[in-house]
């Protein structure tokens, strides 16, 4: 089973997690929307990451992957049975993708992706916007985090991964989540950085991204 993707992307982070928990092995292979290889564009017609090919089945979009796998290997379940909660774990998994990531997305090209990855000069008046941009959606978080648990109730879900690899790729260019003024947060993603798939995942991206550091 291949993955196709960059690591730094919270969404190609996604699907690794997702792997990771469930014990299914992954191939982490690099893909350049820009210059797709004809493997990748076979798995992603529109050049998004993440990309999946197991076999001769190929899909697009990290929900639609993270949703094959749940379904590949049941045990242990990403989607809650419950329907509060499953309807939480799909909200959580969508505020992740659309919203979080929107608003993080000027702050992580204009200071990372930019000048790290692509060789240019970054916009720091817009990475500044896109700071104002975030604060409200980090305090929203704040507000829903729970102080023991997970984000869709007693369950680790998708949501949790999804929210956190979201986090996980703003940390490199800003402090979050930051305890002083997000102390729910940072203690919900310290329970999820401390699974063991979290840290596998982890630590490959760390090797990963070490041109880029």
């Amino acid at each position: 089973m291949k993955v196709f993707g960059f690591p730094l992307s919270p969404f190609v982070r996604k699907v690794h997690v997702v792997a990771a928990e469930k014990g299914i092995a992954v191939e982490a292979v690099p893909a350049n929307p820009n210059a797709p290889s004809p493997e990748f564009a076979a798995a992603s017609p529109f050049r998004k990451i993440p990309a999946l090919q197991d076999g001769d089945f190929t899909l697009a979009d990290s929900s639609a992957i993270a949703a094959y796998l749940d379904a590949v290997q049941p045990s242990p379940a990403l989607t809650p049975g419950d329907a509060r909660a499953r309807g939480k774990a799909v909200w959580f998994d969508e505020y992740a993708d659309t919203i979080l990531a929107a608003a993080s997305g000027k702050v992580v090209f204009n200071r990372f992706v930019g000048p790290k990855v692509l060789g240019m000069a970054g916009d720091e008046e817009a990475a500044a916007q896109g700071e104002r941009d975030l604060a409200p959606v980090l305090d929203y978080l704040e507000s829903v985090a729970p102080a023991d648990g997970w984000l869709a109730g007693s369950e680790f879900s998708l949501g949790d991964i999804s929210v956190a690899c979201t986090l996980k790729t703003i940390s490199y260019v800003l402090p979050v989540p930051d305890a002083a003024t997000h102390p729910r947060t940072a203690a919900w993603y310290a329970r999820v950085r401390a699974r063991p798939a979290w840290q596998q995942v982890e630590a490959a991206e760390t090797q990963a991204m070490a041109p880029f550091a």
